[in-house]
């Protein structure tokens, strides 16, 4: 039987001798190494934990050193025992507890010492045989002098935040070409880096799975509509007028609509990749926007795709790079990419180079996950989010990279 995260937290309420100051909710864990070894959901907490194997890891950050009781709410068959181990600050501890069926039932893990602030993993073993029952987890449950003003995300969004430098540009200057490179030094799965992002579209790469990663170009169609493209109408909609080789076009939804395009390339973490975007505005009415990519095997600019975008007829503006964990699952890890040797060409032909940015972020680094930085490393602007690291930057920061002076070197196909 399912129960809500309301009923999960009345039952444990009368589960616990004493009210606890901090529940955890078991939906906001990490799975390890296996993501999807077991299922997490908001309404059920973990369900389908049966390999010992797999661990389940909690993340927060401690901001009062001292003594930190942990409990952990689960239900178990009735009359079968779980034995698990809770590791916190280098100390492990053991319990054993008996189920109770459809109730919740709670394992102690007794008092950890928790000596320094910062962020704490609190990491959830199984001692158990496999395929025996290990429990179906309903929340951490903290308390203690160790709780006082501790950060946890409490929300179902494991995500981490998605973080964004954005670029000022000269006034007066129509830009007509975006150039930026970007290079991935920490992607693992569910990772998009957009090297070169602007108004009405996003350029960048992607890593999909563990043996696909990809290049990506989209505009956006004009018109307002947020989910499904098939409600756009003709006059709204970007339409696609050249791609390369082996590139893929279609629609994308869900976060705008409009016209995607990718190449599937395993582009390697460590390496710089190039990406520059062109407008040519036609009659004050739409605007051609192609995406270029510099092939590293063949040494050359190939298009990715061009489209024509109704309703525009203007230059690029709102210019920004950009990081996102697409997938929540592995929110826990970090993700780092450096962004460096920004340029604009405007309309007149002169090369301009981009050297400071300012930082923001989504909602989720507001106050769910603050692990979200960018600063200089290099000559150039990195970009981090996840892992839980200690600090972060103020949303509206700005940094000044070194400047290169020398423009880039294009010719495109």
């Amino acid at each position: 039987m399912k129960r809500t995260l309301n009923s999960i937290g009345a039952s444990l309420a009368l589960a616990l001798s004493t009210q606890a100051e901090l529940r955890v909710p078991a939906f906001t864990a990490y799975l390890d190494p296996d993501v999807s070894g077991a299922r997490v959901s908001q309404t059920s907490g973990i369900t389908g934990w049966k390999n010992p194997n797999l661990k389940v890891l909690w993340f927060g950050e401690i901001k009062t050193p001292g003594e930190l009781e942990a409990a952990l709410a689960l239900r178990l068959p009735s009359n079968a025992v779980s034995k698990l181990r809770l590791t916190v600050a280098g100390q492990s501890h053991d319990a054993e507890v008996k189920g109770a069926g459809t109730n919740l039932v709670v394992a102690r893990f007794g008092s950890f010492t928790v000596k320094d602030t910062g962020y704490q993993r609190f990491t959830l073993e199984s001692l158990n045989e496999p395929g025996n029952p290990f429990g179906d987890l309903g929340a951490l449950v903290l308390d203690g002098a160790a709780t006082t003003v501790a950060h946890f995300n409490l929300k179902p969004r494991r995500n981490a935040a998605s973080v964004h430098l954005n670029y000022p540009v000269p006034r007066g200057a129509n830009v007509a070409a975006f150039y930026c490179e970007v290079t991935g030094l920490e992607d693992p799965v569910a990772t998009y880096y957009e090297a070169t992002g602007w108004h009405r579209g996003y350029f960048g790469m992607q890593v999909n799975s563990a043996t696909e990663r990809r290049i990506i170009f989209s505009v956006w169609d004009s018109g307002g509509e947020a989910v499904e493209r098939k409600k756009v109408g003709d006059e709204n909609r970007v339409t696609l007028i050249a791609k390369g080789e082996g590139v893929y076009s279609g629609d994308f939804g869900n976060e705008g609509t409009g016209g995607h395009s990718h190449l599937k390339y395993n582009w390697r973490t460590g390496e710089k990749q190039r990406f520059v975007v062109t407008a040519q505005p036609t009659n004050q009415t739409f605007t051609i926007y192609s995406g270029y990519w510099f092939y590293p095997d063949k040494k050359e600019w190939m298009l990715i795709s061009s489209w024509r975008a109704p309703k525009d007829g203007s230059w690029m503006r709102g210019l920004y790079s950009f990081s996102e964990n697409f997938g929540g699952n592995n929110g826990h890890l970090r993700r780092k990419a450096l962004c460096g040797n920004q340029w604009i060409r405007t309309d007149r032909g002169e090369w301009i180079e981009l050297t400071t940015a300012s930082f923001s972020h989504d909602a989720t680094g507001k106050s769910d996950r603050l692990d979200r930085f960018m600063g200089i490393e290099n000559g150039q602007f990195f970009l981090s989010q996840g892992g839980f690291v200690a600090g972060f930057t103020k949303a509206g920061e700005k940094v000044t990279r070194p400047a290169t002076h020398h423009a880039p070197e294009i010719v495109l196909p």
